[in-house]
């Protein structure tokens, strides 16, 4: 028995004709007979009483009609499910991520992204750089936004740069470099410096490091923290002086941003595997996509 020969029988018992049935379903009468027919055979009983005057549904035909409706309604919602889900609008969005230099952006992107997709599914995961490129890898994460870390091309993982990040200084507006435009590396020879721990972020750890050797000097490094909040709390202490990338300061700390001569950046990606390239995967891809081209990702004023 198909799904057809169901439609047919659903729409004789509702009308309790077959020509209005016919209408509705845009069938000849003949054919709809036929279906009834092979429908009371395989079932080896009757379905619908018919006379010359009316059509009634027999014991059997209204048990039949009650589990036809209840089946094409679960397979009109299965159909429903499955053209979501091609359009990226169902499923399960696994997002691994890095917390500050995302901060500026990323709930504001997950709340378009959930308005766009209200039934995917969101799982957020804040991890280093090196285990947000191996969960991708492993399949364990739809996506990442993180930074490049060695050996990530061996990892065949796609990317796209998000931003090329300058990286600089922060210091307590007290401090007496806190009045300078900019500042070249050499003046932080003789400097304490506090930077990130290279196992919690590899790319911004060397490129400090590399910073400082162009520069001809080997840092001078007082405090390694995990997390960069707890750079910026020592910097505030005055502990040292804090590198760092741009837009890691928050509104309202009293510290100061300062560039750092000769530009040295450090890149934010977005990584995924292409053997996992999910409907909700690019969808999230192009909206990515439209706050870059748009500038939205960076200027909350214009979210």
């Amino acid at each position: 028995m198909e799904l057809r020969h169901l439609r047919y029988f659903q729409a004789v018992a509702e009308e309790l004709s077959y020509t209005r049935a016919g209408r509705r379903l845009h069938v000849a009468q003949p054919a709809l007979s036929r279906v009834i027919k092979e429908i009371e055979a395989e079932l080896g009983a009757s379905v619908l009483e018919r006379t010359t005057s009316r059509v009634r549904l027999t014991a059997v035909g209204e048990v039949l009609l009650r589990e036809t409706s209840l089946l094409l309604e679960r397979w009109e919602e299965a159909l429903r499910k499955v053209r979501r889900t091609a359009n990226g609008e169902e499923g399960e969005l696994r997002l691994g991520y890095i917390g500050p230099p995302t901060q500026p952006f990323l709930g504001r992107l997950l709340g378009e992204y959930r308005r766009r997709c209200p039934r995917v599914s969101i799982h957020l995961e804040e991890r280093t750089p090196e285990r947000v490129w191996e969960m991708v890898a492993k399949g364990r994460l739809s996506l990442g936004l993180t930074r490049p870390v060695p050996l990530a091309e061996d990892l065949g993982l796609q990317t796209i740069l998000l931003r090329a990040e300058r990286l600089g200084i922060v210091v307590a507006e007290t401090h007496e470099l806190a009045r300078k435009k900019q500042v070249a590396w050499k003046a932080l020879e003789r400097e304490p410096l506090v930077i990130l721990a290279r196992r919690e972020g590899v790319g911004l750890h060397d490129a400090v490091l590399s910073g400082c050797r162009q520069a001809g000097f080997a840092p001078r490094i007082v405090q390694s923290p995990s997390l960069i909040g707890t750079v910026l709390s020592y910097v505030e202490a005055g502990s040292g002086i804090g590198v760092v990338t741009e837009g890691i300061l928050g509104e309202g700390q009293p510290l100061r941003f300062i560039p750092l001569i000769p530009a040295l950046t450090v890149p934010l990606v977005l990584v995924w595997q292409e053997d996992e390239d999910t409907p909700p995967l690019r969808r999230f891809r192009e909206l990515l996509g439209e706050w870059l081209e748009a500038g939205r990702l960076w200027d909350g004023r214009r979210a």
